[in-house]
C-alpha cells in the first residue's frame, strides 16, 4: 500500500518554537509505516521519524492532560459528578473519557495542587515545565521556594529533580506509586485457609482490596510476635517478591553526563494548555468540554502508542543513550514512565492480535482494549462481545473472576501490592519462621499467618442476618449502579415502602452511600424493575443500563458486529512491515 493512497495525517506544526495543538488526521485508522513515510524528509529512517513525532506528540498529550485535569477537578465540586450519575471521579474518567483511574486521579490532584502554586501553574500551562517534572517538584515547590524550584524544573532532568526533592524532604517515606508482586504456591487445602482469612478480613474491613487484607493479616501476626520478626534486611525485598536494584539509577546518572543531557536529540517546541474551565459553571458544560478534550487525546494517543511501540522495539532509546525505555519516557517525553511503557505494550498487542485491533478500530474504548490486552491471544476474540456490552467496572470484575479461576487451577496466589505492604508481609514471614523455629517457604508462612488471623477474628464475625445484609451479599457487596466501583453500604427499596413497596429481596438493590442518598434521594437517579437482574436505571431522564455509560457500547449488537467485520476485512496489509520495523 502506497503512502499516497492513505489519508494524510497532519503532523504537529511549529510556530515560533511553540507547537500548535492541532488534531491529527481522522481516527480511528492506526498510524502505519506507510502513513509515516509521508513525513520522511531527507532520507530519514521511519524509526528516527517516529522518535521525533513521539516526542512532539508527548508534549501535546501532556498539554491535553493538564487541561483535562482542570476539568476533572472542576467536576468534583458540589453535586456535579452525581448529577451525571457518578459517585467518584475515577469511575467517570474510566467509563466516559476512557482514561485509566490512577491517571485521572493524578490529573485532578495536580490541577488542585497547582492552584496554590501560581508560578508553577503558569509554567506548566505555558508548556515550559513538563508534566512529569511538575509532578516531581510539587511537594517542595511551595511558598518562597516555589520560584527556585520552577526554574530548576525548566532545566534539570527528572532524575536530578527526584534526587533533589528526596534530599529536601528526607522523610524516609516510601513512594506510594511503587508496586511489586507477591506470587506463592498453595495447595487446595492451604488456599482454603487463606481464603477464609481473606473472607473474615473483608467482613471486618468492607470494601478493602486484597492487598489491604493481607496487610491486616500481617499486622495482626506481628502484633503478637514482634520479637521473632527481627530487623535484619527489613528494608529489602526478597523471596517471593521482586526486589528493585539501584543499578539503573547509577546508569541514569552516568548517561546524563555522557550525553550532556541528550542535547544532540532534535529539540521539541513547547505546547500550551488549550483553554480553561474557570468560567464553566454547570456539570453538563464541563462534561461536554471534557468529552471533546478526551476525543482529541484519544486521537493523539493512537499516534503516540504506535510511535512508542516502534521506538521501544527498534531500540532507539538505547542508541540515544537512555538506561531504559522507562528512563526515555520520563526524560525525553516528560510523561509517566509507567504510562508510556504500558501504552507501547498495549499497542504491540493490538498489532499482534487481529481481533483486538479490529475491536479498537471499530470503536471499542481504549480502557477496555487495555483490559483485554492482558488476556492470552486465543481468548481475546471470545471476550470482545462481552466488552462491548459491559461497563469497564463490570468487565474488570469478570476478568478478575477469570484470573481467580486460573490461579486456583495453577495452585498459585498472585497479588499486586505497594512496596510498603510487601515489606510488612516480609517482616511477618520472618516472624512466622522465628515462631515456628524452621525455614519455611513464603507460601507456608502465608498460610500460618492466615490461620492465626482466622483464629483471632473468627468469633467476632457473624453471618448476615438482616435483610439489608442478605441483599448486599447477594449483590457481592458492590454498588449495583452501572459503572460504579464502590462497595455497597445500603439496600434501597426500588418501589418505596411509602408507595406500598414490599420488604422483599426482589424489591431491594445494594447501593453505595453516594448513589443512594445523593443520587436517588437527591433526584438525580431513578431505578425501577425487579432486582437483581431486571432493573432499569435513569440519569437525568435518560436510560442508564448495561454499557450505557460508554458511547461506543451504546451501539446495538448488530451494528457492532458489522463494524468488527469491516475492520477485520480492512486490516492494513502492512502489519508484517510493522513487525520488521519494530525489530
Amino acid at each position: 500500500m502506497e503512502a499516497a493512497s492513505l489519508p494524510a495525517r497532519e503532523a504537529p506544526r511549529r510556530d515560533g518554537g511553540c507547537l500548535e495543538l492541532s488534531v491529527p488526521g481522522p481516527p480511528p485508522e492506526p498510524c502505519t509505516p506507510a502513513e509515516l513515510r509521508a513525513f520522511v524528509l531527507g532520507g530519514e529512517t521511519e524509526s528516527d521519524l517516529c522518535e521525533k513525532v513521539l516526542a512532539q506528540v508527548a508534549r501535546i498529550e501532556g498539554a491535553l492532560d493538564i487541561e483535562i485535569g482542570d476539568g476533572l477537578a472542576a467536576l468534583c465540586l458540589g453535586d456535579r459528578l452525581i448529577s451525571l450519575g457518578f459517585s467518584n471521579l475515577k469511575d467517570y474518567a474510566r467509563e466516559i473519557l476512557g482514561i485509566q483511574e490512577r491517571t485521572a486521579q493524578a490529573m485532578a490532584r495536580l490541577s488542585r495542587e497547582l492552584r496554590s502554586r501560581p508560578l508553577l501553574r503558569a509554567a506548566v500551562r505555558a508548556g515550559e515545565v513538563r508534566l512529569r517534572a511538575a509532578q516531581t517538584i510539587l511537594p517542595v515547590a511551595t511558598g518562597d521556594a516555589e520560584a527556585a524550584w520552577v526554574e530548576r524544573a525548566r532545566l534539570d532532568t527528572v532524575r536530578a529533580l527526584e534526587k533533589a526533592v528526596r534530599a529536601v524532604r528526607d522523610d524516609g517515606q516510601q513512594d506510594d506509586d511503587e508496586w511489586t508482586r507477591l506470587r506463592v504456591l498453595l495447595t487446595p487445602e492451604d488456599r482454603a485457609t487463606v481464603d477464609e482469612a481473606l473472607a473474615i478480613a473483608v467482613k471486618l474491613m468492607p470494601g478493602s482490596t486484597r492487598s489491604q487484607r493481607l496487610e491486616a493479616m500481617a499486622q495482626e501476626y506481628l502484633a503478637e510476635h514482634p520479637l521473632e520478626a527481627g530487623t535484619d534486611a527489613g528494608d529489602v525485598l526478597g523471596g517471593s517478591f521482586r526486589p528493585e536494584s539501584d543499578r539503573l539509577e547509577r546508569q541514569k546518572a552516568e548517561l546524563e553526563l555522557e550525553t550532556d543531557r541528550w542535547s544532540f536529540l532534535p529539540p521539541v517546541g513547547r505546547v500550551p494548555a488549550p483553554g480553561s474551565f474557570d468560567d464553566a459553571t454547570s456539570a453538563k458544560e464541563i462534561d461536554a468540554r471534557l468529552r471533546e478534550l478526551a476525543a482529541k487525546r484519544d486521537a493523539w494517543d493512537q499516534l503516540l502508542g504506535y510511535c512508542a511501540y516502534v521506538v521501544k522495539g527498534s531500540g532507539l532509546w538505547r542508541i540515544a543513550g537512555f538506561a531504559s525505555f522507562a528512563h526515555y519516557g520520563s526524560e525525553r517525553l516528560g510523561l509517566s514512565a509507567r504510562a508510556v511503557e504500558q501504552r507501547a505494550a498495549v499497542e504491540g498487542r493490538i498489532w499482534r492480535v487481529p481481533a483486538l485491533r479490529a475491536a479498537r478500530d471499530a470503536g471499542l474504548p481504549y480502557e477496555k482494549v487495555r483490559l483485554l490486552s492482558r488476556l492470552p491471544d486465543r481468548e481475546i476474540a471470545s471476550w470482545i462481545p462481552r466488552a462491548w456490552a459491559l461497563t469497564c467496572v463490570s468487565l474488570m470484575a469478570e476478568l478478575e473472576e477469570r484470573d481467580e479461576k486460573q490461579m486456583r487451577a495453577a495452585r498459585t496466589l498472585r497479588v499486586s501490592l505497594p512496596v510498603r505492604i510487601a515489606l510488612l508481609l516480609q517482616a511477618a514471614f520472618r516472624a512466622v519462621r522465628g515462631a515456628e523455629g524452621a525455614v519455611l517457604h513464603d507460601g507456608r508462612c502465608l498460610v500460618l499467618m492466615a490461620r492465626h488471623f482466622s483464629d483471632t477474628w473468627r468469633p467476632q464475625v457473624r453471618m448476615a442476618r438482616t435483610l439489608s445484609q442478605k441483599v448486599r451479599e447477594r449483590d457481592l457487596g458492590r454498588c449495583q449502579m452501572p459503572g460504579c466501583s464502590r462497595r455497597a453500604v445500603h439496600a434501597h427499596h426500588v418501589d418505596p415502602r411509602s408507595h406500598g413497596g414490599p420488604d422483599a429481596e426482589h424489591n431491594l438493590v445494594a447501593l453505595c452511600g453516594c448513589h443512594h442518598l445523593r443520587g436517588i434521594h437527591g433526584g438525580y437517579i431513578r431505578v425501577r424493575g425487579r432486582a437483581p437482574d431486571q432493573l432499569v436505571w435513569e440519569v437525568g431522564g435518560r436510560a442508564w443500563g448495561k454499557g450505557a455509560t460508554s458511547p461506543a457500547s451504546r451501539l446495538d449488537v448488530e451494528d457492532c458486529a458489522r463494524k468488527l467485520a469491516a475492520a477485520a476485512v480492512g486490516a492494513n496489509p502492512s502489519a508484517p512491515q510493522v513487525a520488521q520495523l519494530a525489530g
